[in-house]
This record gives structure tokens, sequence and C-alpha cells, in this order.
């Protein structure tokens, strides 16, 4: 049960970075759901996911904006610390096109790893970014990402703050180009490579043979990779799956019946069963813990009081 501001027992960001670091080292493969709102990080950890991620698209789409990377580093910075401060696994955030140049990369970094984050992924398209399985990307020149990477690199006081390269080449040059990008970029200092939108599980197996480098896999809904398992993905070698929009679209699917139930309805009556509890949700953000932890502190304050009244 997890209690976010009384847990004295949980990890510091550097032990969390140090055992992720370590897990990816192991082999094997870490499932890393997509999660946008610190509840449902805290429902992944429940169930036994060693990492979660935080997507750009989910985030813009929960505000109501597009995913053309206009979020701001201030506005990820504030919101992100709610799920680092509320689980004890690594968080691995979207930061899109790392905010800018070089410097402003070195910002980001420097601003995220204080908020407690696991590692980044920075992409290779220019601005305005876009969905990497939405046609009219367009990417930056090599030597432009490079720069991106080292400033990352240079930029982390915490070694175990993995950086994630993540390169768009493969609808905009070609696979070759994103095989050749994926190895520069490792050159440069990536910690680990997300090939974005591949278009079958064999250019998925022939990155894997060709970029010798801890790799991640996006297993996205409606875009242009075909659906491969997280196991499958493990046999090919990748380090790590997201699937980063998924809790995000069903979950709006499942408001989307239940708005037109109650207009159709009046009533939610008969959806209660599909609800979590009242006592379920209380149970997993520890409401009972911080109501003890409160009466705990207020006795101990009167008995404080009381004997202070006493002795005057």
């Amino acid at each position: 049960m997890r209690t976010i501001l009384l847990d004295k027992g949980k990890p510091t960001p550097s032990e969390v970075r140090l055992r992720f670091r370590e897990r990816l080292g192991k082999g094997g493969i870490v499932i890393a759901p997509g999660v946008f709102i610190p509840a449902a990080a805290m429902l992944a950890e429940e169930l036994g996911f060693e990492a979660v991620y935080f997507s750009g698209a989910a985030y813009s789409n929960m505000l109501g904006l597009p995913d053309l990377g206009v979020f701001t580093l201030s506005e990820l910075a504030y919101y992100i610390r709610f799920f680092t401060n509320a689980v004890s696994i690594p968080v691995i955030v979207d930061v899109d096109t790392g905010f800018g140049e070089a410097l402003n990369v070195v910002r980001m970094v420097r601003e995220l790893e204080d908020a407690g984050v696991a590692a980044v992924h920075i992409e290779d398209q220019e601005m305005p970014k876009k969905c990497g399985h939405l046609a009219g990307k367009r990417v930056v020149p090599v030597d432009e990402m490079v720069k991106k990477i080292k400033a990352a690199v240079e930029a982390r006081r915490d070694g175990n703050f993995l950086i994630i390269a993540r390169t768009d080449a493969r609808d905009v040059e070609g696979f070759e180009a994103a095989v050749e990008r994926a190895r520069v970029y490792v050159e440069a200092g990536a910690d680990v490579v997300f090939p974005e939108a591949l278009h079958s599980k064999e250019e998925f197996a022939e990155f894997a043979r060709r970029v010798k480098a801890p790799l991640l896999a996006n297993m996205t809904e409606f875009g242009k990779t075909p659906y491969i398992t997280a196991r499958e993905f493990e046999e090919m070698g990748y380090r790590i799956v997201i699937f980063p929009v998924t809790t995000f679209r069903y979950a709006m699917g499942a408001i989307k019946r239940v708005l037109l139930t109650l207009k159709s309805e009046g009533t939610q009556v008969n959806l209660i069963n599909e609800m979590m509890s009242r006592e379920d949700i209380y149970r997993l953000i520890g409401y009972h813990n911080y109501e003890e932890w409160d009466r705990r502190i207020s006795e101990e304050s009167n008995a404080i009081l009381s004997r202070r009244v006493k002795l005057g």
C-alpha cells in the first residue's frame, strides 16, 4: 500500500536508476505500460510492472492538445514529479525533441533528473514534431541529433540516468538510414536506442541484429508497426517494450461509454460493477494510512501541549 507523502522506505531516485540499469543488463524484457495519471502508475507498480512510461502524446491529448510538441518543459517537470513521488519503479519520459537545441537539452536533463525520472528519450525529428506513425515527418541532420545526445550525456549528474535516442528515420530516409543513425547515436553516448515505426517483425529483428545496444520497441495501436508480443520482442533481443497510449485510449473509450450511459439512462447504476470501488482506490493510495498518521501526530502534539500546561 503506497503512501506518497509518508513512505520513508521509498528508494532514492539514484537507487531507482541504478536498479534499472542493472535490470537492463540482466537480459529479458521490461514491459513498461504508458501511464497518464499517477494513480495508474501506482496500480502498475502494484500489479508487478518493472517500469512505467510517460508518453508525450498521451500528455498532450490529456490536455486537449495535439501531439506536436506544444507543452513546455516546466509543465512536464511539474506534472512528472507526481509520478516519481507516487512509485518506486523507474519512470521513462518522452521529451519529444528535447525542447530545443543542445543548451535546452542540458536544462531538460537537469530538470527531469531533479524530478526523479529514470530515463528520457529524445527523438531526431524537426519541429513541429509529429506522432512517429503519421506521414509527413521530417528528421534533423545527424550532426544536430548527435549534439543533443552528447549534451544530454554530459548534462546528467547521475551516470545511471539513461539517455534513450529515438530515430524516426525509417519513414523519412529509409531503413538503412535508421540503422546508420542508430549506430552513430550509440557512438555519441546514447544508452538505449529506440527505432520508431518499423514496419514489420522482420525489420525489428534486422535492426536488433545490426545495432549493438540495448533497444526499446514501441508497441502502439493504430500505427505502422504490426502487433507484436513482448515475448516476441524479447526473442529478437529488445530490452524494453512500451505501450505508450494504451491505457489512455482505453480509458477514453470507457469514459465515452459512461457519458453515453448517463445521457441515455440518467443513472450510473448499471456501470457500478465495472468500476474500481471507493475502497479499492483508497487502498491503492493508502488513504487510511494518512488518516492514521494524522491521528497519531495529533495525539502526540496534544500530549506535548498537555505536559507544558502541567509544567506551567
